[in-house]
């Protein structure tokens, strides 16, 4: 399908040839008689639902990550990395759009939950899109424009049919599709369109690390490219790595003694200790993808010109009606809350000649920066009127601070399986202010002292409160968030 014309298309040819002769990898690039692109190549790794403490290298202890972690000592690790969005389809959008999921009218998950699933909503159901728009310029269509193979394999769920990778900018889609969950599950036969089993029984992750070094083996080695592996670990349903449970069953009877304690978050219930085997088990087979991919990066001779990149698309599942199979502990809640559970990930990034290894970025990076970090590091012009909430993440991987420290918002206004309901937040500078539509409430925390977001700040300093919250009121207005509108009848306390 071709996309319509759209004005922000024009490809600023005579601004991209100049750039051309200034490409900060092409050092880089390795020596032999393969012909090889000067332009840096990338491989995006996105987990979904991966917690911000999952990872060894940002403190579990329950889960082992050993191939990640030393991606972490092998480049910059970010201690406060954003999703845009606290589900996964809004958090895709933006990476993909380097714009903020309100701007492309994705703020739920696709296709989210009818608000009458919710215990006496007091908001009618707020209806967002049900796919990234083609009108929309997607990373892969800003890099493949300019000559750089694009692959896409794993969890779209940016929409289906007329809408896939491939509409959007990717030359090859394994298994990226309309839906959220793998179905059938993890294990062949899939009930995926887009990806037929090759034996009964195959694991989902270890056939798209299969695919994804097949295509680095078969790639045209003369032109750089984009490999988007976009995991469905460790989205439910919470399905045991079989090569791998047995020694987290083990692991979990030698350290655990009885149940963990559940903490109690409005309408739902959080766990509060990392130590289900199953859960484990899928974490390391997301490890054991990376090790393998960055494994034949190397002995394709392509790590020293290949930027890596590793995110998750929101928090981990934690908070539901009965609590989830992680915890984001030391940070508040989970996936679909937009407490730092449920919005601050782990991000990783390996720039070789840029980034020192065991590097650490502690200011706010956000989802949406990716678009123009990998635009600069090809050495191509950014390009603002696309990613226009967007910011580049090269000075910070050269090591450099920021000039201006950013503004944040989220905008939720929908009801979720976590037991999240209608809400919204910003953060400035330390303070961080949290909506509750449908309970009428404010919370603010300063999180600098309290990044677990437990003393709230509000009713001791009521003047910045109330600044942003009237800032997030502005912010939502010129960028014409939808908000929710009451339920006809619905009375407090009712």
């Amino acid at each position: 399908m071709h996309k319509p014309t759209n004005p922000r298309r024009a490809r600023p040819t005579l601004l991209l040839a100049l750039h051309l002769f200034a490409l900060p990898f092409a050092a880089a690039a390795p020596a032999g008689n393969r012909a090889v692109s000067p332009r840096p190549n990338f491989v995006f790794f996105l987990v979904d639902d991966l917690g911000w403490a999952d990872l060894g290298t940002y403190g579990s202890r329950f889960h082992e990550t050993p191939n990640i972690d030393a991606l972490a000592a092998s480049g910059m690790k970010f201690e406060q990395a954003y999703a845009a969005g606290s589900v996964c389809s809004p958090t895709r959008a933006s990476i993909m759009t380097g714009r903020h999921p309100v701007r492309v009218d994705i703020t739920d998950w696709i296709p989210g939950m009818e608000a009458s699933r919710a215990p006496k909503p007091r908001f009618q159901q707020v209806t967002d899109a049900d796919h990234l728009a083609l009108e929309e310029v997607t990373l892969a269509e800003a890099l493949r424009e300019t000559g750089y193979q694009t692959f896409f394999a794993g969890k779209w769920h940016l929409g289906g049919d007329g809408f896939l990778p491939t509409d959007q900018g990717f030359d090859i889609n394994i298994g990226g599709h309309d839906k959220g969950s793998p179905p059938g599950g993890y294990y062949a036969p899939y009930k995926n369109p887009y990806l037929q089993a090759k034996q009964d029984g195959e694991y989902l992750t270890e056939r798209l690390t299969a695919e994804s070094v097949r295509f680095l083996e078969k790639r045209d080695a003369a032109r750089p490219f984009l490999l988007y592996l976009a995991y469905y670990n460790v989205h439910t349903p919470i399905q045991a790595y079989r090569k791998r449970v047995g020694h987290f069953e083990e692991k979990a009877t030698a350290m655990f003694d009885g149940p963990a304690d559940v903490l109690a978050e409005r309408r739902g219930k959080s766990r509060t200790r990392q130590d289900r085997p199953d859960y484990a088990s899928m974490v390391a087979a997301v490890d054991d993808s990376v090790g393998a991919i960055l494994k034949s990066l190397e002995d394709l001779e392509l790590a020293d010109n290949t930027v890596v990149f590793f995110f998750s698309d929101n928090g981990g599942l934690c908070t539901v009606g009965n609590p989830g199979p992680t915890t984001n502990l030391p940070l508040r809640s989970g996936k679909g809350w937009l407490y730092e559970g449920g919005i601050r990930e782990p991000l990783l990034v390996r720039a070789p000649g840029l980034t020192r290894p065991g590097s650490i970025c502690r200011a706010p990076v956000v989802s949406m920066d990716f678009f123009p970090t990998m635009l600069e590091l090809a050495g191509l012009p950014l390009r603002p009127e696309l990613h226009a909430d967007g910011q580049s993440l090269v000075p910070f991987l050269r090591g450099r601070a920021p000039v201006v420290e950013r503004t944040l918002c989220w905008h939720y206004p929908h009801y979720h399986g976590s037991t999240w309901t209608p809400g919204a937040a910003i953060r400035d500078g330390d303070w961080k202010l949290i909506e509750f539509y449908e309970f009428d409430e404010v919370e603010l925390y300063n999180l600098h002292d309290d990044p677990g977001e437990r003393d709230e700040l509000g009713a001791t300093n009521p003047a910045k409160r109330d600044e942003l919250r009237a800032r997030l009121r502005r912010w939502q207005e010129r960028l014409g968030a939808r908000m929710p509108a009451l339920n006809p009848g619905f009375a407090p306390g009712s």
